[in-house]
């Protein structure tokens, strides 16, 4: 997952906790193979070659769900959180210490827009050529569900699932206590700007933590808005808590991209929420 991964079992015996420990670990390392954009032999490259020549493909049933909640997604936050834009990170390189070129921004935002693609289950269908999906704000999340619900079912009571920062948690500890949990604060590395005592549910952020240029003064972060192919500027991070990752994910997400309507939208649904903004402000109800 390019990502530092962590998996707590709490189990009968070591060797029982390894097993299902395994059967995680063998699951997370199939939704990469299957769904990483890094890999010419995912199947997500092979989705994206149709994509490129404007063709059609059809998909198995557990993409299909992924599709699914990505139109959700799509449609909740007014086209903002939209699974074809990552193909802006070709003008976008945080590895580099320039910006992009207004043109080459508005080139890609042509090939922008789920209201491009034709989904009709199982076929995927996209009409115009070079088009890209990029499942990056789902997948890890939904991994983390799937690790949890394996536990589960696997007879694990007690555990903690973390896959780069987005957690979920198997109940309480074994002493019936809380876990604590601690949110990274987005401007001073390693600190925590509040720890949260969790006896289950999800705990997922979105936010400028890592991939970033500072230019000039000015912060650019990865979190980019397919609408006008630039950072978001209002959030500096967003946390939310909720009983599944993949939606604590993505409305951690879709709040970054809404800008300063993030924390309104954010308190409309009920969920519980701590959020930094660029400024250094801290609110939601998590405080």
């Amino acid at each position: 997952m390019g990502t530092p991964c962590e998996i707590q079992l709490f189990a009968v015996s070591h060797k029982t906790a390894q097993h299902v420990a395994d059967i995680v670990i063998d699951d997370v390392e199939r939704l990469e193979q299957r769904y990483s954009r890094y890999r010419p032999d995912s199947f997500l490259s092979e989705i994206n070659r149709a994509a490129a020549r404007a063709n059609s493909i059809e998909v198995d049933p557990e993409t299909a769900g992924l599709l699914n909640y990505a139109l959700t997604c799509y449609e909740q936050s007014d086209g903002l959180f939209d699974i074809s834009s990552g193909i802006l990170r070709q003008a976008w390189r945080f590895d580099r210490n320039n910006l992009p070129e207004e043109q080459q921004i508005q080139a890609l935002l042509d090939k922008i827009g789920w209201h491009k693609i034709d989904w009709t289950p199982p076929k995927l269908t996209f009409s115009v050529p070079g088009m890209e999906l990029d499942f990056g704000g789902i997948v890890k999340e939904y991994a983390v569900d799937r690790a949890a619900g394996l536990c589960l079912q696997a007879g694990i009571k007690h555990g903690l699932i973390n896959l780069g920062g987005d957690i979920k948690l198997i109940g309480p500890r074994p002493d019936g206590s809380s876990w604590q949990v601690g949110i990274a604060h987005p401007r001073q590395k390693g600190e925590v700007i509040q720890a949260l005592a969790l006896s289950g549910g999800a705990l997922a952020s979105s936010g400028d933590y890592e991939r970033c240029l500072q230019i000039d003064g000015v912060r650019y972060g990865h979190v980019l808005n397919p609408k006008t192919g630039w950072p978001v500027r209002f959030m500096a991070s967003v946390s939310v808590v909720g009983d599944f990752c993949v939606v604590s994910g993505s409305a951690a997400t879709i709040a970054m991209l809404k800008e300063d309507q993030g924390p309104a939208w954010l308190e409309s649904l009920g969920l519980p929420c701590l959020w930094v903004d660029v400024h250094g402000n801290v609110g939601g109800s998590l405080i």
